[in-house]
């Protein structure tokens, strides 16, 4: 994953699970590129993303759960 305005190694340093937290919302809202999202992280820190689309949340939620919110 390439970010232009976000210097990803320092981030990972200074905050590991903040880090986290942005990658999940990075891949989910802008795209995957390939890459595949760790279920345990998603679910880990499912109340912390941000997720712009409604649809793709509630999409997910029924992925994880089983159930729509």
């Amino acid at each position: 994953m390439h970010n232009w305005s976000v210097d990803i190694e320092r981030f990972k340093k200074e905050d590991p699970e903040g880090f986290k937290v942005w990658k999940l919302e990075q891949l989910i809202n802008y795209g995957l590129n390939d890459e595949k999202i760790d279920k345990e992280l998603l679910m880990k820190y499912w109340d912390k993303i941000y997720i712009e689309d409604p649809f793709r949340k509630e999409f997910l939620e029924l992925l994880l759960w089983g159930k729509n919110s």
